[in-house]
Parts: structure tokens; C-alpha cells; sequence
């Protein structure tokens, strides 16, 4: 017993086993969440607390959303099916985003909160989801409503089939079947290193821990987008200026009173700084000009925005009050 590695470490039978148990359910805890199954290599990621909105003023607006998405009769019926409400149900969502190439496929969404595994699949299946198997669990390969013939008889969509993993009852993953795919296999192998602060995680220090809506986008792995067009000037010299920027951050967390939010451009240029600065100035007055007419309670809300150059980027931050948000929601329905 003298050279027992329990005895070694000042460790009883007991301790041993607490350790183990304790260094199991770290990992557990890890690959429940989402934010373990960002990709290695991933240029953009994503996440909604929905969790923490339900009682904030931009919740309605967020699950308006969910409802005009799911108002088809065979979405409604397949949430009943698997016993699933969206609003009340989904806690986290994240999205994350790789460029073409990058072996992970191009899309991940994972949602974190409360299922039923063996009822979504069921549902899935009726609805002619094929089950495929791997080393690191099964998925449902999804059917293409999409597939179409164009005029020379060939198919008009060409594009990497869905798929969807009913991981857990806390878990759910879905995506591009490449996408999907590669998610089960690092959550087999305990996770990728985005929360060890590899790839884009590097930069999760900036967002605040109470955000409930946050982002983060490496600018130079992103593929370009032209405004559309009409663009006035304002953002035609925001989306010039953002082409130089090196890495955005954006977060929104909600108070009692509202919604504070930041958006933050990274550049180690100070011209390019300084034309950010300018363009965003430009659009805030823009918008200010717009809502004059439309929005009048806006004016006061957009004239206390801030703008600010740092050593290292330009932020553009503010508050949105919650009497706001509701009235900007209820001018919506009044729309509809």
C-alpha cells in the first residue's frame, strides 16, 4: 500500500471516485453547451438567450418571429407531434458559420432546452427524414423540398442536404448534413476549443456575460456582400469602411428599462478607424432624419447613441428603451 497512487495524491478510495465523478460531470456540463460545438475554424458565431428575453419588451418581437416562421400547417402540426413549443421550450440558440472548404461544413445551428428525443424523431420520420448512423451517434438526413428541374432538365438547386441530431433532451443540432456530422463527432471527443479561446473565441472576452443577443464575425474569412441596391450614401460608406475592419463584436443585454447594445469594429488601421468613425456618424444621422417622419420617439432615443474610436476599434453603442421597443411592436401588428 506504501506506494498506492491514491495514498501518493492524499487521496482515500472515496476521493478517487469523487474526482472521477467530478471531472465527469465537467465534461458533461462542457458538451452541454452549445458553445463547445463552435468549429474549429469557424468565421462567425452567433447567440439568442431566449431564456433570459422571455420577460424583456423584445421578446414579442423575437417570438412573432418564431410564430410567422412556424404558421404553416405541417410546422404547426410537427411541434404538437413532438410535443415541442418553441417559445417556452428553447432556452439558447447558436449559430456559427464556416467559410466553404473548411471541412465543417458552411452552417451549425444548436439548440439548447427541453425535448423529447424519441418524439422529434418520430415526427421527423412521418415526415420522410431518413436515419443515418455514426461512430458518434445517429442524425436524420432531412427530404429536399426544394429539388426542382430547370429548363435544361437539370436540377435547379444544387446544394448539401439538411440534416438534424436530437442529441439529448437538453440538446438538438442542425444543419447542412457535413455540418452535422462533424458536430457529432466533436461532441464525442468532448468539444472544440472555442471556449479554451481558440479560432474566433479569442475575442469572447469582449461580450459581456449578461448579454442575451451577441455575436462575433472574423471580417476577412467572410465572403463580400454589395449593399443592396438604393443604398444611400450612409451605408454605402458603412459597408466600404466594414470591408477593412478586421473582426466585429455586437452584444445586447437587457435591463429593466430596455435593451443596451454595442457593435464594435476591429481594425489595426487608424484611417481605417477614422472612416468607420465617420460612416457610422453619417448613418446615425441618416437614420435620425428617417425616423422623423415614421418614428418620431426614435429621434430622442438615436440622438444619445454614442459613437467612440478606441486604440483598437470603433463602437457604437445606446440604449433602447423598453416604452420603444413596444411601441415599434405594436406598429408592427398594426402593419399586419
Amino acid at each position: 500500500m506504501r506506494n498506492d497512487p491514491r495514498r501518493i495524491f492524499g487521496l482515500g478510495p472515496f476521493g478517487v471516485f469523487g474526482l472521477a465523478l467530478l471531472m465527469t460531470s465537467s465534461l458533461l456540463a462542457a458538451a452541454d453547451d452549445p458553445l463547445a460545438l463552435v468549429p474549429d475554424g469557424a468565421a462567425a458565431v452567433g447567440v439568442v438567450r431566449l431564456g433570459d428575453l422571455r420577460t424583456n419588451p423584445l421578446s414579442s418581437r423575437l417570438f412573432r418571429d418564431f410564430d410567422r416562421h412556424l404558421a404553416d400547417g405541417d410546422a404547426a402540426r410537427f411541434l404538437e407531434e413532438a410535443n415541442l413549443d418553441p417559445k417556452k421550450d428553447v432556452d439558447v440558440i447558436m449559430v456559427a458559420g464556416s467559410p466553404k472548404g473548411s471541412g465543417h461544413g458552411e452552417g451549425l445551428i444548436v439548440f439548447q432546452g427541453r425535448f423529447e428525443p424519441e418524439r422529434l424523431s418520430a415526427a421527423a420520420v412521418l415526415r420522410g427524414a431518413v436515419r443515418k448512423s455514426t461512430p458518434d451517434g445517429p442524425y436524420f438526413l432531412l427530404p429536399d423540398k426544394r429539388k426542382g428541374k430547370d429548363e435544361e432538365g437539370e436540377a435547379a438547386h444544387r446544394h448539401e442536404p439538411g440534416a438534424v441530431a436530437f442529441v439529448s433532451a437538453r440538446l438538438v443540432m442542425a444543419g447542412p448534413e457535413l455540418s452535422v456530422k462533424k458536430a457529432l463527432a466533436d461532441l464525442s471527443a468532448g468539444g472544440t476549443g472555442f471556449l479554451k479561446g481558440d479560432g474566433i473565441g479569442k475575442e469572447r472576452g469582449r461580450i459581456d456575460r449578461k448579454a442575451a443577443i451577441w455575436a462575433l464575425a472574423d471580417v476577412s474569412r467572410l465572403p463580400d456582400r454589395e449593399p443592396r441596391k438604393g443604398a444611400g450614401d450612409a451605408v454605402q460608406g458603412l459597408a466600404a469602411a466594414m470591408r477593412s475592419v478586421t473582426f466585429l463584436t455586437f452584444q445586447a443585454v437587457p435591463k429593466e428599462d430596455g435593451m443596451t447594445f454595442s457593435l464594435t469594429g476591429l481594425s489595426p488601421s487608424g484611417e481605417t478607424r477614422d472612416n468607420l468613425e465617420d460612416a457610422l456618424r453619417g448613418i446615425l444621422a441618416v437614420w435620425r432624419m428617417a425616423a422623423q417622419e415614421k418614428h418620431p420617439d426614435l429621434v430622442a432615443v438615436l440622438r444619445k447613441f454614442r459613437v467612440e474610436k478606441g486604440k483598437d476599434g470603433v463602437t457604437v453603442s445606446g440604449l433602447l428603451p423598453a416604452a420603444v421597443l413596444k411601441s415599434l411592436g405594436e406598429k408592427e401588428k398594426e402593419k399586419k
